[in-house]
């Protein structure tokens, strides 16, 4: 890979690094706003779409780690 190239490619995982951080704050905003529910409300119908938001957005962050795992593995070959 050439250094053009290879140049994106940091680019790419600097901006995926931005973009995790905000990721990850506002998951933990989440996390914490269903853990200081009152644990009737937490089994509520919006509470259990709190949950749901705070797994999905765990999911998206193991994705975001992934391809940046990917992208310098690709750039340190």
């Amino acid at each position: 890979m050439n250094a053009t190239r290879r140049k994106q490619l940091n680019k790419a995982a600097r901006l995926l690094l931005d973009a995790l951080a905000i990721i990850e704050g506002v998951r933990d905003d989440e996390q914490e706003a269903y853990d200081n529910m009152p644990e009737g409300l937490q089994c509520s119908e919006r509470g259990e779409q709190m949950y749901e938001y705070v797994s999905t957005l765990d999911d998206a962050v193991d994705s975001i780690n992934d391809t940046i795992d990917y992208l310098n593995e690709i750039m340190e070959g």
